[in-house]
């Protein structure tokens, strides 16, 4: 059962120059990648450096993508604020930007309870009255959404899905399986490493980092799984996991993003420029991604990007 939110959704990364204003041209190279393969984009993830970009320049951000990508795919935009007010305002904003969706993380100042979990997502899928997605990811609110929890919100009329970020197997499972054959529940999987098992398994869909750099791969594993290419879909899961380990492996979160943006300087989609509190890498780290970077393009003979015209 093919739903209305499904397929791949790139968390894109948020371009900067040298002057940390948004790189307008780096942006269209980005939608204009994902676009052309059918991918939607999600803006101001944690890929993104949400917390660390301004208001100002978010909303710029949206209406930049929305633009680029006139609706071709869809735009989901992420909130990630600890005040319901804030967050509400910046919703809507985004929602006069373009975006189709908007994304939420739970606000992370304090440790809650599953039942104010709910209430909060309740509350905000009452106000906003427009798609809204819940957005679990532990390693960043230090916090997990229990499975029972998004079951009842799944109940909420605007409350269309989970972007399910937890590196964990058993759980992953379990939620493709609790929503599966809901046809007005979406389950998307942001462990990229589970891509292949997830799809084959019933997810709706996929979140990969890595598609910020081989987005014809990932549309290319999505079609396979849910075809019944199992072999093809379980080759390119390989194919990513090594490209992915350029920029991931024996790093944090905030590591890998500023090594991710000098594989993607490398391959021609923008510059290696990350925001405080992110450092860009110093020329013997960049230079040995970059190395990396250029054997991995020679070796599956990926293209370089094709500036935005």
């Amino acid at each position: 059962m093919k739903k209305e939110y499904c397929g791949v959704v790139v968390p894109m990364i948020t371009p900067f120059g040298e002057d940390l204003k948004l790189d307008v041209s780096a942006i269209g190279n980005i939608c204009e990648n994902c676009a052309k393969y059918g991918i939607s984009i999600l803006t101001l993830g944690t890929t993104g450096e949400s917390p660390s970009v301004s208001t100002r320049d978010s909303m710029e951000l949206v209406r930049t993508v929305s633009d680029f990508i006139r609706k071709r795919v869809k735009v989901y935009a992420c909130i990630s604020g600890n005040s319901m007010d804030d967050n509400i305002e910046r919703a809507r904003a985004y929602i006069d930007a373009g975006a189709d969706v908007i994304v939420s993380l739970l606000p992370s100042y304090y440790i809650i309870r599953p039942e104010q979990m709910f209430a909060y997502y309740w509350s905000l899928a009452d106000r906003l009255k427009f798609p809204l997605m819940i957005y679990n990811i532990p390693s960043v609110t230090h916090m997990s959404i229990p499975l029972e929890v998004v079951r009842e919100l799944s109940r909420h009329p605007f409350i269309l899905g989970l972007k399910d970020s937890e590196r964990d197997k058993q759980r992953i499972i379990q939620g493709i399986r609790m929503f599966r054959d809901n046809k007005d529940f979406s389950y998307f999987v942001g462990y990229a490493a589970m891509s292949a098992e997830s799809l084959i398994e019933g997810a709706d869909g996929i979140v990969p980092s890595t598609g910020n750099l081989v987005p014809s791969l990932f549309q290319a594993l999505y079609n396979h799984a849910i075809e019944g290419i199992h072999d093809q879909a379980w080759l390119l899961q390989n194919h990513t996991d090594e490209i992915a380990s350029i920029y991931q492996n024996g790093k944090g979160i905030g590591d890998s993003i500023e090594a991710l943006k000098v594989m993607m300087s490398e391959m021609g989609f923008c510059e290696p420029y990350v925001i405080p509190p992110l450092q860009k890498l110093d020329m013997i780290a960049q230079e040995t991604i970059r190395a990396a970077t250029r054997k991995i393009l020679l070796k599956f003979n990926l293209p370089k990007a094709i500036a935005y015209k």
